[in-house]
């Protein structure tokens, strides 16, 4: 089955590498979708893919890299999109 999961992550997750370890981990579980600074702090990621590998996707951004602190995550579903082709980086 095939999902999409909007999250947001808060706590220190700015300026730590969090944008790259999200993109390298989407990367090993075959997950679509983008990661974004936002102006207040948070990182917003969007994932598309099987349900099981963006379930453990998740579970991974919740640790985050080893310089970023994970406070919480909200996370809410998103109209899964079969055309997305990557995961990338929102400037």
């Amino acid at each position: 089955m095939k999902i999409a999961l909007r999250i947001i992550v808060k706590g220190r997750v700015q300026g730590v590498g969090y944008r790259w370890f999200a993109t390298q981990s989407a990367g090993l579980y075959g997950i679509k979708g983008t990661v974004r600074n936002l102006s207040n702090g948070n990182v917003e990621v969007v994932a598309h893919g099987d349900q099981n590998l963006v379930y453990e996707f998740v579970g991974k951004l919740k640790n985050g890299p080893s310089l970023a602190q994970v406070t919480d995550t909200e996370i809410s579903d998103e109209e899964y999109d079969s055309s997305l082709r990557e995961f990338k980086v929102i400037f």
